[in-house]
């Protein structure tokens, strides 16, 4: 029998997806399952990106250009404008997603056995791509102690080897919601510079930021740092239109994004309908933000209230996106989500949650904690937090 490559048998699975079956079984048997395992947001896409693709007149369904409509990049590059980012139409490459967005950054500045360092916890799929990439994940771990804030600097530095050719950054992060300072993007661009490597943020998170003193530092606004700063972006979270697919490439590097558009034309194009959906997308009005950030507020601070009743339980506040990773008081995550879904129910409900070792990649880190996204309605966070302490004391006495 033929055999599969080694590269795929090092593909991790998602922490997010693989309790998949046993949700559906659980399902099966009647039992309503609360989803706080995915960042699958319950907003409602703006009208005016459906409307888009429900009135678009098409008799050929063409491709793109590979970099996505000069239509679409130049009013992305006005949005961006508009929010204080001096980023042009030729800095913009727009991708299958975010994903495709972080691959081609990888394929763009790393060979097979390079090194790319990233602060952990981080988005689960950071280790999918890096191995898709035969780049290597070399971790610095930052802590719920310390509010998964950015790690010592000289934490860094000690891990740089001539391997080294990046940093990924996820700002506001997923999976812990925290915010980096503008005195922690400096620190990062110093660094950069100074061993000459790139800063890759992932800035998809952006608009979500919930207190009023809190503000966005973006990689793109770093003077000095435009050969080195790779933006990672995407529609899905901010226009809630994660199906679309449709994110971009950000950089003043124009060697990068020379090399990016090769990767970009290797798969010819970006969707057409989603890069309408998108372009349509940007003529949404600032109210419709203005609820939105009101509402996962709102939302965060029920749940980060709640879990703190629960005792045995951790967890940090998290200043943007919609995530928080809790510490619960369980030997191995993985056995405890599982058996939720598998094993529990509450009145005939049950919750799902994300492991969190998934989003290390250091072994044995993690392994009693949870993300959860509070993509939910406040109710719902009510209900499936009261689910989760009735849960532990079960799963604790059994």
């Amino acid at each position: 029998m033929p055999k599969i490559s080694l590269k795929g048998q090092q593909m991790p699975e998602s922490p997010i997806r693989k309790l998949v079956p046993y949700a559906e079984i659980a399902k099966k048997k009647g039992n309503k399952v609360y989803h706080l395992n995915i960042g699958q947001p319950d907003i409602k896409t703006p009208e005016v990106a459906l409307n888009a693709v429900k009135n678009a007149n098409i008799e050929v369904l063409e491709y793109s250009h590979s970099a996505g409509f000069e239509s679409y990049r130049t009013k992305l590059s006005a949005y961006y404008k508009n929010h204080g980012l001096p980023i042009e139409v030729a800095d913009i490459i727009i991708t299958t997603g975010g994903s495709e967005a972080l691959l081609f950054a990888m394929g763009s500045t790393m060979d097979v056995g390079d090194e790319i360092i990233i602060p952990e916890p981080f988005y689960a799929n950071y280790n999918g791509f890096s191995t898709a990439s035969g780049v290597t994940v070399v971790p610095v771990i930052s802590t719920l102690d310390e509010g998964f804030a950015l790690p010592p600097i000289a934490a860094f530095e000690k891990l740089i080897t001539p391997r080294t050719k990046a940093i990924l950054i996820c700002n506001p992060g997923n999976p812990t919601g925290y915010l980096y300072s503008q005195e922690e993007i400096m620190q990062l661009a110093a660094l950069v510079k100074k061993h000459d490597l790139f800063l890759i943020a992932d800035e998809v998170y952006r608009e979500f930021i919930y207190d009023k003193n809190d503000h966005h530092h973006s990689v793109m606004n770093v003077a000095g740092l435009e050969e080195h700063a790779i933006m990672i972006d995407s529609v899905s979270k901010r226009y809630s239109m994660c199906g679309a697919r449709i994110g971009c490439i950000v950089s003043k590097n124009k060697e990068v994004m020379a090399t990016a558009m090769k990767f970009a034309q290797a798969r010819l194009s970006p969707p057409t309908y989603a890069q309408i959906a998108s372009e349509a997308a940007l003529e949404t009005p600032q109210s419709y933000f203005d609820d939105v950030i009101a509402e996962y507020k709102d939302r965060r601070d029920t749940l980060i209230t709640e879990l703190q009743k629960i005792e045995g339980v951790k967890v940090a506040t998290p200043k943007g996106a919609f995530y928080c990773i809790a510490q619960l008081p369980v030997d191995n995550a993985d056995n405890f989500a599982q058996w939720l879904l598998e094993s529990y129910d509450n009145n005939g409900e049950t919750v799902m949650v994300a492991p969190a070792a998934g989003f290390y990649s250091s072994p044995n880190v993690g392994l009693n904690e949870v993300r959860i996204a509070y993509v939910l309605k406040k109710d719902d966070l009510v209900r499936s937090v009261a689910i989760l302490k009735e849960a532990l004391k079960a799963y604790n006495q059994k």
